[in-house]
C-alpha cells in the first residue's frame, strides 16, 4: 500500500513539471493545443451566458457570510429576550452551535451533489436556512434558537462547496478565476449586510427577531432562481444525460461552442467508469495527492489566525479608541476590498501567485502585532500599528487565501471524485474553525498575543513554503485538460 501511495505520488510530482517555481504549463505539454492556440482564443466563448447563473449560485455564499454575523451585534438583546444574559456558555453556544451544523452538511455535501445535481444540492442548502431562520426569529426560549441555529448551521455546510463545484463547472475557463472571487464577494456583502442590518437592534426592542426574518428572502431567491439555472453539464454527462448536457453547455457557453465542449468532454471523461467513491479511495489510493493538498489548504487557511483576528478585532479598535461598529465597518472594507482585487487579478496573474503574495502579506501583518504587543508601554503608535495590522491582515487574506482555496479544489480534482473530495476538504476547514474559535481565547490567556501571534506568522510561513512546493497554476485551463496532466487515466 504504502509502495502504492508513493508511486501515485511520484506520478504526480513528475507531473507536476520539473521547476517547482512554475510546476504545470500545460500549453507546453499539449501540442494539439498550442497548435490550435489562435483558433481556441478566436473563439472564445461569452461570459455573459454564464454569469447569471453564477450570480444566482453565489447567494448561498453571501446567506453563509450573512449568518455567520447575524449573532453579533444582537447576541445581547437575544441573550436578554431568553433569558440567558451573562451566561457566556450559553452565548457562546448561540454562535457555535451553527459551526456543528455546518460541520455536517458539509460532510454531506459531495454525496448530495453527487446524488440530486448541483442546482437540487442548492435548493436542499436553502430550505434548512429557511427553516431555521424562522424557529430562530419566533423562539422564545434557548433551545428553540438552538436548534435553529442547527438548521441554519446545516445550510451554511452544505451551500458552500455545491457553490464552489457549480461556479467551476459551468464558468467558461478564461473566467473561472475571476467568477470563483465573487464567492469571496458574496460573503463580504453577507458580512456587511448582517451588521448594517444589526445596527437598530439596541434602539428598537425585538429588533433581532428582524435580522433573522430578512435572511429568509435570500435563501428563498436562491431556492426559486435555481428553477432557471443550468446544471452543471460536467454532472449530467458522468449520469450518461448527454443530451441534457449538449442544451445546458448551449445555455452556458452559447450555440456555436456546445460541439466544442462536448467534444472535451466525449475525450477525457471516463463515462463508463462506476460512480460510486470509496473513502479509502480518497484516502489512500492514487487520489490521495490531491486530497491532501486540498485539506491542508484549507487547514493552514484556518491556522493562519484568520478567524482569531475577527474575534479580536473590535477589542484592539477599541483599546485605540475606535467603536465597535466603525471598527466592523473599517475590517469589512478591507476584506471586501481584497476581494474585488483578487477577482480582477485571479485570471490574469494567476491562483498560485495569489496564494503565496496572500500568505506572506499575513505573516507581515503578524509581524507587526507582534511588534505592537512587545511595547512595554500602550502609547499611541503601537495602537496604530496593531490597528494597521489588523486591517492589512484582513485585506491580504481576502487577496488570496480566502477566495483561491473554494476555486483551486474544485479546478485540481477529478471530475469522479471532485465533489466527495470537497466534502472532505471543507470538513477540514469546519473543524479546524470550531477549535480556533474554541481555543483562542484561552491561549490569547495562557500565551500572550505576542507568543499566540508569533504562532500564527509561523503557519502563514509555512503556508507559503507548501504552495511554493505543491500548488499547481490552473488559469486558463479547462478542467479535462487539469485532470489529465495531474492524474492521467490509468
Amino acid at each position: 500500500m504504502w509502495d502504492r501511495k508513493r508511486e501515485a505520488f511520484s506520478t504526480y510530482k513528475r507531473l507536476s513539471f520539473k521547476e517547482n517555481s512554475d510546476p504545470i504549463d500545460m500549453e507546453d505539454n499539449s501540442s494539439a493545443r498550442s497548435q490550435s492556440g489562435r483558433d481556441f482564443a478566436d473563439s472564445t466563448p461569452s461570459w455573459r451566458f454564464s454569469l447569471p447563473h453564477v450570480l444566482v449560485a453565489t447567494l448561498t455564499s453571501f446567506l453563509f457570510g450573512y449568518h455567520l454575523g447575524v449573532v453579533n451585534e444582537p447576541l445581547e438583546s437575544i441573550s436578554a429576550d431568553l433569558g440567558f444574559n451573562g451566561n457566556t456558555l450559553a452565548e457562546g453556544l448561540v454562535v457555535s452551535t451553527c459551526l456543528g451544523g455546518a460541520l455536517v452538511g458539509s460532510l454531506l455535501s459531495g454525496w448530495v451533489a453527487d446524488g440530486v445535481g448541483r442546482r437540487r444540492a442548492f435548493q436542499l442548502s436553502a430550505l434548512p436556512m429557511i427553516v431555521g431562520a424562522v424557529m430562530s426569529a419566533m423562539t422564545k426560549t434557548l433551545a428553540g434558537m438552538l436548534l435553529g441555529r442547527l438548521f441554519v448551521g446545516t445550510g451554511m455546510g452544505l451551500g458552500p462547496p455545491v457553490a464552489s463545484l457549480y461556479v467551476t463547472e459551468v464558468s467558461p475557463a478564461f473566467v473561472r478565476g475571476t467568477y470563483g472571487s465573487f464567492i469571496q464577494i458574496a460573503t463580504c456583502l453577507g458580512l456587511m449586510a448582517a451588521l448594517l442590518i444589526g445596527i437598530p437592534v439596541k434602539e428598537i426592542v425585538g429588533w433581532w427577531r428582524v435580522c433573522f426574518w430578512v435572511s429568509i428572502i435570500p435563501a428563498a431567491l436562491l431556492a426559486l432562481g435555481m428553477l432557471f439555472c443550468a446544471e452543471s453539464p460536467h454532472w449530467l454527462y458522468k449520469q450518461g444525460r448527454t443530451e441534457e448536457a449538449e442544451t445546458e453547455f448551449e445555455k452556458l457557453l452559447g450555440e456555436s461552442h456546445v460541439k466544442s465542449a462536448l467534444a472535451e468532454l466525449f475525450k477525457f471523461a471516463r463515462g463508463d467508469e462506476p460512480d460510486s467513491v470509496k473513502l479509502s479511495e480518497l484516502l489512500f489510493g492514487r487520489h490521495f495527492q490531491v486530497v491532501f493538498i486540498g485539506s491542508t489548504l484549507f487547514a493552514l487557511q484556518q491556522l493562519s489566525g484568520i478567524n482569531a483576528i475577527f474575534y479580536f478585532s473590535s477589542t484592539v479598535f477599541k483599546s485605540a479608541g475606535v467603536p465597535s461598529n466603525l471598527a466592523n465597518v473599517f475590517v469589512g472594507i478591507s476584506n471586501l476590498a481584497g476581494s474585488i482585487i483578487a477577482m480582477l487579478l485571479m485570471d490574469r496573474l494567476g491562483r498560485k501567485l495569489l496564494l503565496l503574495w496572500s500568505f506572506s502579506g499575513m505573516a507581515v501583518s503578524m509581524a507587526l502585532q507582534v511588534i505592537a504587543a512587545s511595547s512595554h508601554s500602550l502609547d499611541s503608535g503601537a495602537l496604530y500599528l496593531s490597528v494597521g495590522g489588523t486591517l492589512m491582515f484582513v485585506f491580504m487574506f481576502a487577496l488570496g487565501a480566502g477566495p483561491v482555496p473554494g476555486l483551486l479544489l474544485p479546478e485540481i480534482l477529478p471530475s469522479r471524485i471532485r465533489a466527495k473530495a470537497m466534502a472532505i476538504c471543507m470538513s477540514v476547514h469546519w473543524v479546524i474553525n470550531f477549535f480556533v474559535g474554541l481555543l483562542f481565547l484561552q491561549l490569547l490567556e495562557k500565551m500572550g498575543p505576542r507568543l499566540l501571534y508569533s504562532v500564527f506568522a509561523t503557519f502563514c510561513l509555512i503556508a507559503v513554503a507548501f504552495v511554493k512546493r505543491n500548488v499547481v497554476e490552473t488559469k486558463g485551463k479547462s478542467l479535462q485538460e487539469i485532470e489529465i496532466a495531474l492524474l492521467p487515466q490509468q
